[in-house]
């Protein structure tokens, strides 16, 4: 498999910790999203995935986009260890707290949306970090406030990491990258504890992979 990915890239940071979690080696085919313009845009990349978005998954059964969908689709057709869940409501669950993250809060944050802030509408450097902390903050309340209706354990579902936790961990780590202040989410930080003592989130992390700067 290669996995075209930017190490400081949320989505792929996801993809890279469920790879990680099953067990399954993949190449590291760096994008960087800012180099000469974003070398996402290139005519090349354009190929793998024409919205011009890491990450890009790619095997023998061909092309794959979108962070949650590729690692459903490593869920089917590499079931150990799970990433979801057996009973149907408690998938509901999971997918809901991966979708809080990658759906509610991520969107309004990503590069693209940040650089049309800067250059299209000229907000400010303070402006776009308020913007930023304003979403994130918002977003991270109510996951914690959804972490208390799930089950005991140590992760956001029970005691085993899974797709909500995929999700999670990149989240934390960008929301502090624009200093959002994480004291009034123990439960989100408990997790990450969790999640941390793993290498298998280690070794996801951006400051581990290849293109780290």
């Amino acid at each position: 498999m290669k996995l075209y990915n930017y190490f400081r890239s949320s989505a792929s940071y996801r993809v890279r910790i469920a790879l990680n979690l099953k067990g399954l080696p993949y190449d590291y085919c760096s994008v960087h999203l800012t180099r000469g313009g974003g070398e996402q845009f290139a005519p090349a990349f354009r190929v793998l995935n024409s919205l011009s978005l890491v990450p890009v998954l790619e095997n023998d059964e061909g092309l794959m986009t979108q962070s949650l969908a590729i690692m459903e689709y490593l869920d089917e057709v590499h079931p150990e260890p799970p990433l979801l869940p057996s009973s149907p409501a408690a998938r509901a669950r999971v997918r809901a707290l991966a979708l809080h993250v990658a759906c509610e809060i991520h969107p309004l944050n990503n590069l693209r949306v940040l650089g049309y802030l800067s250059r299209e509408l000229g907000v400010s450097s303070e402006a776009k970090t308020r913007w930023y902390q304003h979403w994130v903050e918002l977003g991270l309340s109510a996951l914690e406030a959804e972490l208390a209706h799930g089950p005991p354990g140590r992760f956001c579902h029970g005691d085993a990491p899974g797709l909500a936790d995929c999700c999670l961990i990149p989240q934390l780590f960008n929301a502090r990258r624009f200093d959002c202040d994480l004291s009034g989410y123990p439960r989100l930080r408990a997790v990450e504890e969790a999640c941390t003592a793993l290498s298998a989130f280690r070794d996801a992390a951006p400051e581990r992979q290849p293109d780290a700067e």
